[in-house]
């Protein structure tokens, strides 16, 4: 018997690095804004930013990600909060890339792990700081970690391919880039509103857009609905607070709106799939990503 080998089709290659950064910036800072030739996402761990990309403004809250185009101009500046900010640039020719431009999307749970991965790997694999702005160039370690910049290549295709796959089918189904606009906009409306129980009819009357339009946007850009999306937030406002500790599960609870402290556990679990006092007594990766990156700097350094 002859065996045929099958090469795996790799449709998405992360070519170059340019930078992987994490910063702390103050509640004051404004970025004047750049343009290059490759790729660049960046994504907000805490706080707000407005962000300019094009011709175009946006507001982005923590749990958003924006890619920037080769060429695009961007900016962006800290609002209210100080905000915390993970910057990856890279280079990508794959035609599919086209879906990202101008792309804004909300991050999910296996999206923040691989970019927890990213910054990791990144730390251990390289001496630039992570908080150094003016870096034009990754410097190696002179021992670091076995294959970390395949690792950290690995995370982030997987990272890009999952956020395509998310999307409604292929690249030219994609809904229009101008739509984003109403997609923070709810979104920041649902942010603001998590202690309220809330129908899909009130928002959609309150932001003026039609229901079926809105659902659509929500599923191109989250993988789910308006009101399952909503719930997401209120289930990562109880794992913040609860990390927090300055409130009891009562009380987060009512902060969130939830009719009883015994309907908010139950709905808890089933998002995280553990009790409140579980999580409470868990050590959650994804809540220390900034521990993540300073045991490898330590431990690489």
């Amino acid at each position: 018997m002859e065996y045929r080998p099958l090469v795996p089709r790799r449709p998405l290659r992360v070519e170059e690095l340019y930078s992987v950064h994490y910063f702390e910036y103050t509640g004051t800072y404004a970025f004047p804004g750049e343009r290059h030739d490759f790729w660049e996402l960046l994504y907000v761990d805490r706080g707000e930013v407005q962000v300019r990309s094009g011709e175009h403004s946006c507001r982005l809250r923590r749990g958003h990600m924006i890619f920037h185009a080769p060429g695009e101009f961007h900016a962006f500046s800290a609002v209210g909060e100080a905000p915390d900010l993970v910057v990856v640039s890279f280079r990508c020719a794959a035609p599919e890339m086209a879906f990202f431009r101008s792309l804004t999307a909300e991050v999910g749970e296996e999206e923040r792990a691989l970019l927890a991965r990213i910054v990791a790997e990144g730390a251990a694999a390289f001496s630039t700081p992570l908080n150094d702005s003016r870096a034009l160039q990754l410097v190696r370690r002179e021992t670091p970690p076995f294959g970390g910049e395949q690792l950290l290549a690995a995370a982030l295709e997987e990272l890009l391919i999952r956020l395509l796959r998310r999307g409604s089918g292929p690249v030219e189904g994609a809904p229009p880039r101008e739509s984003t606009g109403t997609l923070v906009q709810v979104m920041d409306y649902l942010s603001a509103r998590l202690d309220r129980q809330l129908t899909l009819e009130q928002i959609c009357q309150d932001n003026l857009v039609g229901r079926s339009q809105l659902q659509k946007l929500f599923h191109a850009h989250t993988g789910g609905g308006v009101m399952a999306y909503f719930d997401g937030m209120k289930m990562q406002a109880a794992q913040r607070m609860i990390r927090e500790g300055r409130l009891n599960f009562t009380q987060i609870a009512a902060r969130l709106g939830f009719q009883s402290p015994h309907y908010f556990s139950r709905r808890f679990r089933q998002a995280t799939g553990m009790s409140p006092s579980e999580y409470e007594r868990s050590v959650k990766m994804l809540s220390e990503l900034s521990g993540l990156f300073t045991d490898d700097c330590a431990n690489n350094g």
